[in-house]
């Protein structure tokens, strides 16, 4: 891979760890407050008819009406306030995530859990383990490194010092393809593209910290976690004339290797006075990844493995040493859905169609069951929606986070799953998970400076050629209403100032 500029983006230090992961989709950078069209604009709209401002704001960018599909549904209402193609099967980039966390909420419940354990066969003698430990995964979307590391904590209270047989990973509860994370759009060590796995540990990532010394005049690079498998090389020098707000406009990262080792490589210009700043990368598979965190976390706990990695399954009535349960799915529906986090969706995509197999218990996943598939997952979502008579023409679901080239939905179609997610008892959890207008999230940023800010939950969507909206609008008068606004085209780039335009008028509607 040839050497990358790191986009513009926000400081993570160590204390926001989780939340540079869990931003794995990076929004582009946008402007603080709405046009002023759309805050003045208060006349009367013809029912069903594309507002003016919107109309207007579209013409500017150069997108055509066409290229556009657009509803606007009052939630006490029978018929659009606003309707533009809304028919047509559109690529909805990331609201498709509304989909895959409604049916999560709905067939798993909201306090439905994800178990992770570290389970062997083996006698114990004394501080030795005489034989294998095995990782069972369940398909945790967020199984973190400092979770991994309290159940290695956990084998060594329990007196276990060496290890005297294989590390097994344990990763039968899905049954799905290796994909190459370079397809979606060459990227493959962007974190987005990380594909999911039953033993998912950290989200792949690794982070590329900068901390720069001023008194010194030097900047100090490290990997954490700092895995076996991957080596550094650095070439970076201060630069005071870079600016704050944009630290890595003169650094760049090269991978190079393979998914079994890799050299990363830091070079470029790096400022003395912004403080520590972070980059997550996925440079290893999951496998390789799992393997050199264990070895490394278990060096540190002063344990030893004899044996080596590799991948098998845990028997019939293995004995649980250590175990992790994840947090319930109305938090891990906020992560997904306020930081558009691709994996994450993909995961919980994954445990509809594992959830109805054979042995599963309720309200949480023990891993069993044959394993998960994109199939089986898909007429999950199906027979889901069917036993709600939820009408959805065109839907093409691929794995449920919208990272996807042939995801179809229509706009009437999202429109339909916000007012039925709006009636439904998990409600309040769904809608608790959309960004927060000017607040948090995707949404952090956008229309600081207007009436909506505080008053919209609205899930963003952004590919190549596809930006989307779609969420709840809270208007001036206390009326509740959808909006859906999805742009499919090669100048989709610049149709913020339509989708805010939209925001605006729906949210100071006569």
């Amino acid at each position: 891979m040839s050497l990358r500029t790191l986009p513009r983006t926000r400081s993570f230090g160590r204390t926001h760890a989780v939340t540079a992961l869990l931003a794995l989709c990076i929004a582009t950078p946008l402007p603080a407050s709405m046009p002023a069209a759309a805050q003045n604009s208060q006349q009367a709209q013809p029912r069903g008819r594309t507002p003016a401002v919107v109309s207007a704001a579209l013409a500017r960018a150069g997108i055509p009406e066409s290229a556009v599909g657009l509803v606007v549904q009052d939630l006490d209402g029978s018929e659009p306030v606003v309707s533009l193609n809304a028919d047509s099967a559109m690529n909805p980039a990331s609201t498709m995530k509304l989909l895959t966390t409604f049916a999560g909420l709905e067939l798993l419940g909201p306090s439905f859990t994800w178990r992770t354990e570290m389970v062997t066969q083996a006698p114990q003698r004394g501080d030795v383990l005489e034989g294998d430990l095995v990782i069972r995964g369940s398909g945790d979307p967020r199984l973190t490194q400092e979770a991994f590391w309290l159940m290695l904590r956990t084998l060594r209270a329990r007196g276990i010092r060496e290890i005297r047989g294989d590390l097994v990973l344990d990763r039968s509860a899905f049954a799905i393809e290796a994909r190459d994370a370079s397809v979606f759009d060459n990227e493959p060590s962007r974190p987005y593209n990380t594909p999911p796995d039953a033993l998912l540990v950290n989200f792949r990532a690794v982070m590329v910290r900068l901390l720069p010394d001023p008194q010194r005049g030097t900047v100090s690079v490290s990997l954490d976690p700092p895995l076996p498998q991957v080596s550094l090389g650095i070439a970076v020098k201060p630069d005071a004339s870079i600016e704050c707000g944009n630290p890595f406009a003169k650094l760049g990262v090269d991978v190079q290797g393979n998914a079994s080792a890799a050299k990363v490589t830091v070079a470029g210009s790096y400022p003395l006075a912004c403080g520590e700043r972070a980059w997550p990368i996925s440079v290893l598979s999951h496998r390789e990844y799992v393997s050199g965190l264990f070895q490394q976390l278990w060096r540190d706990l002063g344990g030893t493995l004899t044996g080596q990695v590799r991948d098998g399954s845990a028997g019939e009535r293995p004995r649980v040493l250590a175990a992790n349960v994840s947090p319930a799915l109305s938090e891990i529906v906020r992560d997904i859905n306020k930081w558009s986090n691709n994996v994450m969706a993909q995961q919980l995509y994954l445990a509809l169609g594992m959830a109805q197999a054979p042995g599963q218990g309720q309200g949480q996943s023990q891993g069993t069951g044959g394993g998960a598939t994109w199939t089986r997952s898909s007429q999950a979502v199906a027979d889901w929606a069917r036993g709600r008579r939820l009408s959805l023409p065109s839907l093409v679901v691929e794995n449920g986070s919208g990272l996807s080239r042939i995801e179809r939905i229509t706009p009437k179609g999202l429109s339909d799953l916000l007012v039925a997610a709006f009636r439904s008892p998990v409600m309040p959890e769904l809608m608790a998970s959309l960004p927060l207008v000017a607040s948090d999230g995707t949404m952090r940023r956008r229309l600081a400076n207007s009436g909506i800010a505080g008053q919209a939950h609205i899930k963003t969507g952004s590919l190549n050629d596809v930006r989307a909206i779609a969420g709840y609008v809270l208007d001036a008068r206390g009326r509740r209403s959808v909006v859906v606004m999805i742009v499919n085209h090669p100048k989709a780039m610049a149709a913020q100032p339509a989708f805010d335009a939209l925001l605006g008028w729906a949210h100071q509607r006569p």
